[in-house]
C-alpha cells in the first residue's frame, strides 16, 4: 500500500515556504521575472528540464549555478506569452532539505500572440515539477529542479522560440 507524504514534521513557517515555491517559479517564468526567480535559487543550483525535452524532441542542456539558470530559464521563457498553473503539490523532509513535487499545467504562445483568438500555434504542457530545496545561510533555496512531461499538445518548437 503505497502513503501519503506527511508534514507532520515541518514547522507552519517551513511549510508555509515550500507551499509557495512551485507558485513563485511559476510567477517567475510567467512575468519573466529575474529577481524572483534569483530569490528561490541556491547559488549551486541544477536544473534538469531533459526529462520533458528529450520527450518531445528538444535538447536542452542541464542548466548549472544561479546566474546561468536565470539567464537560460528567463532567457527562454520569459518572453514568451505563458500561463502556469500549479497544483497538486507535495511536500516532505528529504535528505538534507525537502523535497517539493507538484504538477503544472504550462501553456506557451508565441511572443505578442497568446491574447490572439486566432493564434493557433501553441505548445500545451502537462508536467511534473520536483524541487530539492536545503537551508542557506539566505533561508530556503532550490538546489534542484527538474521538469518532467505526462502530455504535450502542440508545437513544442514554439518553447525554443525566443532562443533561436
Amino acid at each position: 500500500m503505497t502513503t501519503l507524504p506527511t508534514t507532520s514534521d515541518l514547522s507552519a513557517e517551513v511549510e508555509r515556504t515550500l507551499v509557495g515555491v512551485p507558485l513563485a517559479w511559476a510567477r517567475a517564468l510567467d512575468t519573466g521575472d529575474a529577481d524572483v526567480l534569483r530569490s528561490l535559487l541556491a547559488d549551486d543550483v541544477v536544473v534538469d528540464l531533459t526529462p520533458a525535452t528529450t520527450k518531445i524532441g528538444l535538447e536542452f542542456p542541464v542548466l548549472s549555478g544561479k546566474d546561468t539558470v536565470i539567464a537560460n530559464m528567463i532567457g527562454a521563457v520569459g518572453p514568451l506569452d505563458t500561463m502556469h498553473l500549479v497544483g497538486n503539490a507535495t511536500y516532505r523532509s528529504h535528505d538534507d532539505g525537502y523535497r517539493i513535487e507538484a504538477y503544472a499545467l504550462a501553456q506557451h504562445f508565441l511572443p505578442g500572440e497568446g491574447p490572439d483568438p486566432a493564434a493557433a500555434r501553441h505548445a500545451l504542457m502537462g508536467n511534473t515539477w520536483t524541487f530539492s530545496v536545503r537551508s542557506t545561510a539566505d533561508g530556503l533555496r532550490v538546489t534542484r529542479f527538474e521538469m518532467d512531461c505526462l502530455w504535450m499538445q502542440g508545437d513544442p518548437t514554439v518553447l525554443l522560440a525566443a532562443v533561436n
